[in-house]
Order: structure tokens, then sequence, then C-alpha cells
């Protein structure tokens, strides 16, 4: 995985697992990948991963059933689009602000372009 300077890695981690969950490539109910496999994957030390899911765990959105592993909340989808809401709001929006403002772009113009986005990625 490649990572950003902000938020702090064990976020950025916590951030990747809501996303796998949100695509639906991680199931509710379902096991998730082990600490080690995850520290692997992320190449990061373990420990940076444990912060991760200590984290997910505290906002419910995993569990960890003792001797048997973690385990994807069947409530998290909610929990997720809370946390993602507060992570963007935190770290990215402020950067989109900021761009805007340099850039001396309209509203009215960031809304066109938005709604375009949306037309060409997410309608059917």
């Amino acid at each position: 995985m490649e990572f950003k300077e902000n938020p702090a890695i064990y976020i950025q981690i916590a951030d990747y697992v809501c996303e796998q969950i949100l695509l639906k490539k991680w199931k509710l109910g379902e096991k998730m990948i082990s600490i080690r496999d995850m520290a692997v994957l992320s190449e990061v030390n373990p420990n940076t991963v444990q912060r991760a899911y200590d984290l997910l765990q505290q906002r419910n959105i995993i569990t960890n059933r003792r001797g048997i592993g973690y385990f994807i909340e069947e409530e998290a989808m909610e929990r997720i689009a809370s946390f993602k809401r507060e992570q963007f709001i935190e770290f990215e929006l402020p950067v989109f602000f900021r761009s805007i403002y340099l850039l001396k772009m309209d509203f009215k113009e960031i809304k066109n372009i938005y709604e375009q986005f949306v037309k060409d990625n997410f309608k059917k």
C-alpha cells in the first residue's frame, strides 16, 4: 500500500478496511484478514495494524472473537459512513477548500463538475 503523509498510517489502514466493506469486497459478519496478513499486505509493522483494528473496534465496525479473529459487525455500514465523514471533513475538505480558494473557483462550477462526475461514475 502507498500511504499519504496525513493522516497517520493506522488511520489510513482503518480507512482501507472501511472502503473494502463499503465496496462489498468484505461482507458484513465475515471474518477479517488477520493482523499479520494485513501487516504483510500493507507492508507495515503488525503493531500499526493492531492500532487500526483497535480504532475500528472502538467504533463498533469490527469485533474481536477471542481465539478466532476479527469479524465485521452486521451494522458496520452506518458506522463506517460516520467514520468516513469525520475523516473527510478533517483531512480532505480543508485541502479542497484551499484549492478552490486559490484557484478562485465558483461553487456553481464545482456543482456542475460534481454532478457530471456522479452521472459518469455512479448512475446507470
